[in-house]
């Protein structure tokens, strides 16, 4: 039995929007199983933005799974953030997994770095070290979330907020490739057995790509799918 998962990130919820998702929330109601928000869902982390995002999530009426994106912790109050989607209907991969009919869900924001040959090392000034070290934790996290996600279903889905991989980035300029994502997600994908990955962040970047093992890898950025039939991916798994 396949799920049907849709995906969208960046939703960028400003103070003066007055139910920006309502309509699509429960448009998407009706042709999915599930909906994964990819992170950045405020745009400064305020808790009337999450208030007012938390409010049109009460128009789903499938499973919301979502994750937080760096423009979320903006205000300092991720956490707060986080309880009031929470509230709204939400449940926060970064604290816990999830199995759906089942297919485990694990989602971690992610981080920076850079890709592949070029990923950034821990060496040199503390604040170097510091960088690295959050995005080697965001990767352990998700490993810790996979490995006991695969004792419980056969087929896993990630969310990020991060991209994995440099395919679905291409399109924004080179310079901020290490500030989009980092290969440490993806070589932690890879471990296991991952039907899909879904990321936001890169707003000119590309929907589809794939990890050096072939997981197929979305970046559902609003940005990146807007030209399509719909505002929000949606994918079999």
């Amino acid at each position: 039995m396949t799920l049907r998962v849709a995906a969208i990130g960046d939703l960028h919820v400003g103070e003066g929007h007055r139910h920006p998702y309502r309509e699509l929330f429960a448009e998407i109601s009706h042709a999915a199983d599930v909906l994964a928000l990819c992170g950045d869902l405020t745009n400064l982390g305020t808790l009337r933005e999450a208030e007012i995002l938390a409010e049109d999530l009460r128009s789903c009426s499938i499973p919301v799974l979502g994750v937080l994106g760096n423009h979320d912790h903006e205000s300092g109050r991720g956490g707060e953030v986080m309880e009031m989607l929470e509230q709204g209907g939400m449940l926060p991969l970064e604290a816990r997994t999830q199995v759906i009919d089942g297919v485990g869900f694990a989602g971690v924001k992610g981080f920076g770095g850079g890709f592949e040959g070029r990923m950034l090392g821990a060496f040199g000034e503390p604040a170097i070290k510091s960088f690295v070290g959050e995005a080697i934790g965001e990767a352990m996290r998700l490993e810790n979330a996979l490995r006991a996600l695969a004792e419980e279903a056969e087929r896993l889905v990630v969310v990020l907020h991060y991209a994995p991989i440099p395919a679905t980035v291409e399109g924004e300029a080179r310079e901020i490739y290490p500030f989009l994502g980092s290969s440490r997600l993806a070589e932690t994908i890879d471990r296991f057995p991952v039907a899909a990955v879904f990321h936001g962040h890169a707003h000119h970047g590309v929907h589809r790509g794939q990890t050096p093992r072939g997981v197929p890898v979305y970046n559902c950025a609003q940005t990146v799918i807007k030209d399509d039939d719909r505002r929000w991916a949606l994918v079999e798994v």
